[in-house]
Protein backbone atom coordinates (compact mmCIF):
# COMPACT_ATOMS: atom_id res chain seq x y z
CA UNK A 1 0.00 0.00 0.00
CA UNK A 2 2.94 2.35 0.37
CA UNK A 3 4.04 1.78 -2.90
CA UNK A 4 0.50 2.47 -4.11
CA UNK A 5 0.58 5.93 -1.94
CA UNK A 6 3.82 6.76 -3.66
CA UNK A 7 2.42 5.93 -7.38
CA UNK A 8 -0.48 8.32 -6.38
CA UNK A 9 1.55 11.43 -5.59
CA UNK A 10 3.00 10.74 -1.82
CA UNK A 11 6.69 11.66 -1.42
CA UNK A 12 8.79 9.46 0.54
CA UNK A 13 8.77 12.85 3.39
CA UNK A 14 5.00 12.03 3.82
CA UNK A 15 5.12 8.47 4.20
CA UNK A 16 7.54 9.15 7.07
CA UNK A 17 5.53 11.92 8.62
CA UNK A 18 2.60 9.07 8.80
CA UNK A 19 4.63 6.56 10.32
CA UNK A 20 5.36 9.14 13.07
CA UNK A 21 1.71 9.77 13.46
CA UNK A 22 1.60 5.99 13.83
CA UNK A 23 4.01 5.62 16.27
CA UNK A 24 3.02 8.78 18.27
CA UNK A 25 -0.49 7.02 17.91
CA UNK A 26 -1.51 10.44 16.99
CA UNK A 27 -4.80 10.63 15.36
CA UNK A 28 -4.58 12.39 11.76
CA UNK A 29 -6.84 15.44 10.62
CA UNK A 30 -9.99 14.48 8.79
CA UNK A 31 -9.18 15.62 5.25
CA UNK A 32 -6.40 13.31 5.27
CA UNK A 33 -8.13 10.31 7.01
CA UNK A 34 -10.56 10.64 4.34
CA UNK A 35 -7.92 10.92 1.17
CA UNK A 36 -6.07 7.65 2.74
CA UNK A 37 -8.67 5.52 3.36
CA UNK A 38 -10.02 6.56 -0.06
CA UNK A 39 -6.91 5.63 -1.39
CA UNK A 40 -6.97 2.64 0.84
CA UNK A 41 -10.50 1.42 -0.95
CA UNK A 42 -9.34 1.80 -4.28
CA UNK A 43 -6.18 -0.25 -3.67
CA UNK A 44 -8.58 -2.61 -2.93
CA UNK A 45 -10.14 -2.64 -6.54
CA UNK A 46 -6.62 -2.12 -8.41
CA UNK A 47 -4.13 -4.12 -5.84
CA UNK A 48 -0.13 -3.78 -6.27
CA UNK A 49 0.39 -5.66 -9.21
CA UNK A 50 2.35 -3.32 -11.58
CA UNK A 51 0.29 -3.65 -14.91
CA UNK A 52 -3.17 -3.18 -12.67
CA UNK A 53 -1.41 0.26 -10.99
CA UNK A 54 -0.15 1.47 -14.28
CA UNK A 55 -3.61 0.53 -15.93
CA UNK A 56 -5.24 2.54 -12.55
CA UNK A 57 -2.90 5.67 -12.81
CA UNK A 58 -3.42 5.89 -17.06
CA UNK A 59 -7.06 5.19 -17.11
CA UNK A 60 -8.80 4.81 -14.16
CA UNK A 61 -10.64 2.30 -15.66
CA UNK A 62 -12.11 -0.50 -14.20
CA UNK A 63 -13.11 -2.90 -16.77
CA UNK A 64 -9.22 -2.43 -18.36
CA UNK A 65 -7.98 -3.16 -14.54
CA UNK A 66 -10.53 -6.23 -14.25
CA UNK A 67 -8.97 -7.62 -17.73
CA UNK A 68 -5.60 -7.91 -16.44
CA UNK A 69 -6.44 -9.41 -13.63
CA UNK A 70 -8.16 -11.80 -15.41
CA UNK A 71 -5.21 -12.56 -17.75
CA UNK A 72 -3.08 -12.78 -14.80
CA UNK A 73 -5.70 -15.42 -12.86
CA UNK A 74 -5.86 -17.51 -15.95
CA UNK A 75 -1.71 -17.31 -15.97
CA UNK A 76 -1.50 -18.99 -12.83
CA UNK A 77 -4.16 -21.43 -13.25
CA UNK A 78 -2.15 -22.58 -16.12
CA UNK A 79 1.38 -21.93 -14.51
CA UNK A 80 2.06 -25.23 -12.35
CA UNK A 81 3.96 -26.41 -16.04
CA UNK A 82 6.57 -29.21 -13.53
CA UNK A 83 3.46 -31.04 -12.40
CA UNK A 84 1.46 -33.84 -14.12
CA UNK A 85 -2.14 -32.98 -14.84
CA UNK A 86 -3.46 -34.32 -12.30
CA UNK A 87 -1.51 -32.18 -9.72
CA UNK A 88 -2.31 -29.63 -11.87
CA UNK A 89 -6.01 -29.91 -11.62
CA UNK A 90 -5.71 -30.14 -7.72
CA UNK A 91 -3.57 -26.58 -8.05
CA UNK A 92 -6.35 -25.04 -9.81
CA UNK A 93 -8.78 -26.34 -8.11
CA UNK A 94 -7.63 -25.12 -4.59
CA UNK A 95 -6.98 -21.87 -6.13
CA UNK A 96 -10.58 -21.41 -7.51
CA UNK A 97 -11.54 -22.15 -4.06
CA UNK A 98 -9.99 -19.82 -2.60
CA UNK A 99 -12.65 -16.78 -3.05
CA UNK A 100 -15.64 -18.75 -1.93
CA UNK A 101 -13.39 -20.08 1.55
CA UNK A 102 -12.69 -16.69 1.75
CA UNK A 103 -16.29 -15.52 2.26
CA UNK A 104 -16.75 -18.02 4.94
CA UNK A 105 -17.20 -17.61 8.73
CA UNK A 106 -13.93 -19.77 9.30
CA UNK A 107 -12.06 -18.66 6.13
CA UNK A 108 -10.52 -21.93 6.01
CA UNK A 109 -9.85 -24.69 3.01
CA UNK A 110 -11.50 -27.87 3.97
CA UNK A 111 -9.49 -30.83 2.50
CA UNK A 112 -12.15 -33.41 1.56
CA UNK A 113 -13.33 -30.10 -0.05
CA UNK A 114 -10.58 -29.87 -2.70
CA UNK A 115 -11.72 -33.56 -4.58
CA UNK A 116 -14.93 -34.26 -2.91
CA UNK A 117 -13.57 -37.58 -1.17
CA UNK A 118 -14.17 -37.43 2.71
CA UNK A 119 -10.85 -38.72 4.40
CA UNK A 120 -8.73 -37.26 2.70
CA UNK A 121 -6.18 -34.95 5.44
CA UNK A 122 -3.68 -31.85 4.40
CA UNK A 123 -1.00 -34.49 4.27
CA UNK A 124 -2.41 -35.79 0.71
CA UNK A 125 -1.93 -32.26 -0.72
CA UNK A 126 1.30 -31.49 1.05
CA UNK A 127 2.83 -30.61 -3.06
CA UNK A 128 0.06 -28.88 -4.21
CA UNK A 129 0.14 -26.51 -0.73
CA UNK A 130 3.55 -26.10 -1.23
CA UNK A 131 3.47 -24.98 -4.73
CA UNK A 132 1.11 -22.35 -4.35
CA UNK A 133 2.83 -20.84 -0.80
CA UNK A 134 6.27 -21.05 -2.11
CA UNK A 135 5.74 -19.66 -5.91
CA UNK A 136 4.19 -16.55 -3.79
CA UNK A 137 0.69 -17.30 -6.04
CA UNK A 138 -1.08 -17.69 -2.37
CA UNK A 139 0.02 -16.67 0.77
CA UNK A 140 -0.03 -19.03 4.10
CA UNK A 141 -1.24 -18.16 7.48
CA UNK A 142 -1.21 -21.14 10.20
CA UNK A 143 -3.24 -22.03 12.90
CA UNK A 144 -2.17 -21.49 17.14
CA UNK A 145 -4.27 -22.68 19.54
CA UNK A 146 -1.78 -21.97 22.58
CA UNK A 147 1.20 -19.26 21.13
CA UNK A 148 4.32 -18.28 22.98
CA UNK A 149 7.02 -16.25 21.80
CA UNK A 150 8.57 -16.61 19.05
CA UNK A 151 5.50 -18.07 17.36
CA UNK A 152 7.33 -20.35 14.97
CA UNK A 153 7.23 -22.55 17.94
CA UNK A 154 3.39 -22.25 18.76
CA UNK A 155 2.73 -24.62 14.86
CA UNK A 156 1.17 -27.12 16.98
CA UNK A 157 -2.20 -27.48 14.52
CA UNK A 158 -2.43 -28.91 11.11
CA UNK A 159 -4.85 -26.06 10.37
CA UNK A 160 -4.58 -23.20 8.00
CA UNK A 161 -5.50 -20.32 5.67
CA UNK A 162 -5.12 -19.38 2.23
CA UNK A 163 -5.25 -15.37 0.94
CA UNK A 164 -4.68 -15.13 -2.62
CA UNK A 165 -1.42 -12.71 -2.92
CA UNK A 166 -3.07 -10.27 -4.53
CA UNK A 167 -6.75 -8.49 -3.11
CA UNK A 168 -7.01 -6.80 -6.71
CA UNK A 169 -7.41 -10.11 -7.88
CA UNK A 170 -9.88 -11.24 -5.31
CA UNK A 171 -12.03 -7.95 -5.40
CA UNK A 172 -12.67 -8.41 -9.11
CA UNK A 173 -13.51 -12.17 -8.53
CA UNK A 174 -16.21 -11.64 -6.15
CA UNK A 175 -17.40 -8.32 -7.34
CA UNK A 176 -16.14 -7.98 -11.81
CA UNK A 177 -16.57 -4.58 -12.62
CA UNK A 178 -18.50 -2.82 -9.93
CA UNK A 179 -16.71 -1.11 -7.52
CA UNK A 180 -19.64 0.35 -5.52
CA UNK A 181 -19.41 -1.96 -2.99
CA UNK A 182 -16.25 -0.97 -2.35
CA UNK A 183 -16.15 3.05 -2.45
CA UNK A 184 -19.44 3.34 -0.94
CA UNK A 185 -19.70 1.58 1.58
CA UNK A 186 -23.18 -0.59 0.49
CA UNK A 187 -23.93 -1.98 3.73
CA UNK A 188 -25.31 -5.15 3.08
CA UNK A 189 -21.95 -6.37 1.58
CA UNK A 190 -19.31 -7.90 3.81
CA UNK A 191 -15.68 -6.57 2.55
CA UNK A 192 -14.62 -8.61 5.04
CA UNK A 193 -12.29 -11.05 3.13
CA UNK A 194 -11.03 -8.53 0.94
CA UNK A 195 -9.69 -5.70 4.07
CA UNK A 196 -7.82 -9.46 5.83
CA UNK A 197 -6.44 -9.96 2.15
CA UNK A 198 -4.90 -6.61 1.99
CA UNK A 199 -3.81 -6.78 5.76
CA UNK A 200 -2.05 -10.38 5.15
CA UNK A 201 -0.49 -9.41 1.91
CA UNK A 202 1.01 -5.99 3.90
CA UNK A 203 2.28 -7.86 7.07
CA UNK A 204 3.51 -10.70 4.50
CA UNK A 205 5.71 -7.79 2.75
CA UNK A 206 6.80 -6.36 5.25
CA UNK A 207 8.69 -9.45 6.61
CA UNK A 208 5.99 -10.88 8.85
CA UNK A 209 5.56 -15.02 9.05
CA UNK A 210 1.56 -14.90 9.50
CA UNK A 211 -0.66 -17.04 11.87
CA UNK A 212 -4.11 -16.84 13.33
CA UNK A 213 -5.26 -17.97 16.45
CA UNK A 214 -7.96 -20.53 16.54
CA UNK A 215 -9.66 -21.63 19.74
CA UNK A 216 -12.40 -23.82 19.65
CA UNK A 217 -13.65 -22.47 22.98
CA UNK A 218 -12.34 -18.52 22.55
CA UNK A 219 -13.15 -18.12 19.12
CA UNK A 220 -10.80 -17.19 16.21
CA UNK A 221 -8.48 -13.60 16.43
CA UNK A 222 -7.60 -12.88 12.62
CA UNK A 223 -3.49 -12.21 12.70
CA UNK A 224 -0.79 -13.24 15.46
CA UNK A 225 2.54 -11.72 14.60
CA UNK A 226 5.94 -11.67 16.46
CA UNK A 227 6.62 -8.35 17.93
CA UNK A 228 10.24 -8.47 18.33
CA UNK A 229 11.34 -5.09 19.89
CA UNK A 230 8.74 -5.95 22.77
CA UNK A 231 9.78 -10.17 23.03
CA UNK A 232 6.01 -10.51 22.81
CA UNK A 233 2.96 -11.80 20.14
CA UNK A 234 0.76 -8.41 18.44
CA UNK A 235 -2.65 -9.87 18.02
CA UNK A 236 -4.28 -8.44 15.17
CA UNK A 237 -8.18 -8.05 14.20
CA UNK A 238 -9.27 -6.51 11.36
CA UNK A 239 -12.59 -4.87 10.57
CA UNK A 240 -14.30 -4.04 7.68
CA UNK A 241 -17.94 -3.03 9.35
CA UNK A 242 -19.24 -0.32 11.42
CA UNK A 243 -18.92 -3.00 14.51
CA UNK A 244 -14.84 -2.70 14.80
CA UNK A 245 -15.43 -2.22 18.77
CA UNK A 246 -17.07 -6.05 19.06
CA UNK A 247 -14.33 -8.59 19.37
CA UNK A 248 -14.61 -10.99 22.29
CA UNK A 249 -11.92 -13.50 20.84
CA UNK A 250 -9.21 -10.43 21.05
CA UNK A 251 -10.22 -9.52 24.44
CA UNK A 252 -10.39 -12.94 25.41
CA UNK A 253 -6.43 -13.36 23.83
CA UNK A 254 -5.24 -10.37 25.73
CA UNK A 255 -6.72 -11.14 29.08
CA UNK A 256 -4.83 -14.37 29.14
CA UNK A 257 -2.24 -13.69 31.34
CA UNK A 258 -0.09 -16.86 29.81
CA UNK A 259 -0.04 -15.36 26.38
CA UNK A 260 2.78 -12.62 25.57
CA UNK A 261 1.18 -9.85 24.59
CA UNK A 262 1.30 -6.17 25.88
CA UNK A 263 -1.29 -4.91 23.39
CA UNK A 264 -3.54 -5.91 20.79
CA UNK A 265 -4.55 -3.71 17.26
CA UNK A 266 -8.08 -3.57 16.10
CA UNK A 267 -7.88 -2.45 12.48
CA UNK A 268 -11.14 -0.33 10.74
CA UNK A 269 -12.44 2.43 8.85
CA UNK A 270 -12.74 4.54 11.69
CA UNK A 271 -9.84 7.81 11.80
CA UNK A 272 -9.80 8.36 15.22
CA UNK A 273 -6.75 6.28 17.41
CA UNK A 274 -7.52 5.51 20.59
CA UNK A 275 -6.63 3.13 23.63
CA UNK A 276 -8.82 1.22 25.18
CA UNK A 277 -7.44 -1.43 28.22
CA UNK A 278 -4.89 -3.01 25.48
CA UNK A 279 -6.78 -2.88 22.69
CA UNK A 280 -5.73 -0.22 20.26
CA UNK A 281 -7.83 0.86 17.58
CA UNK A 282 -5.33 2.28 14.46
CA UNK A 283 -7.36 3.45 10.75
CA UNK A 284 -6.33 0.62 8.71
CA UNK A 285 -4.30 2.39 5.96
CA UNK A 286 -1.85 2.46 9.21
CA UNK A 287 -1.44 -1.47 8.85
CA UNK A 288 1.91 -0.81 6.18
CA UNK A 289 3.67 0.35 9.67
CA UNK A 290 3.28 -2.47 11.49
CA UNK A 291 6.56 -3.80 10.96
CA UNK A 292 8.21 -6.78 13.07
CA UNK A 293 10.96 -4.15 14.42
CA UNK A 294 10.48 -0.68 14.32
CA UNK A 295 14.34 0.50 14.04
CA UNK A 296 16.61 -0.66 11.61
CA UNK A 297 19.66 1.03 13.16
CA UNK A 298 22.77 -1.19 13.17
CA UNK A 299 22.61 -3.45 16.52
CA UNK A 300 26.16 -4.48 17.65
CA UNK A 301 26.65 -7.32 19.75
Amino acid sequence: FEEFLIANGFSTDAIFTLEKKFLARETLDDAMHEKLLDLFKKYLIVGGLPDAVNEFLRTRNVVAIRKIQEDIIRFYGEDASKYDSENKLKIKRIYDMLPSTMQNTKKRIVAKDIEGIVGKRFKNYADEFDYLTSSGIALEVKAIANPIFPLVQSEDKNLLKLYMNDVGLLSGLLFKNNAKPILDDVRSINLGALYETAVAGQLKALGHKLFYYDNRNRGEVDFLVDDFDNLSILPIEVKSGRDYTIHSALNHFLNNDSYPAKCGYVLSNEGEIKTVGKVIYLPIYFVMFIKPMSSEDEVLI
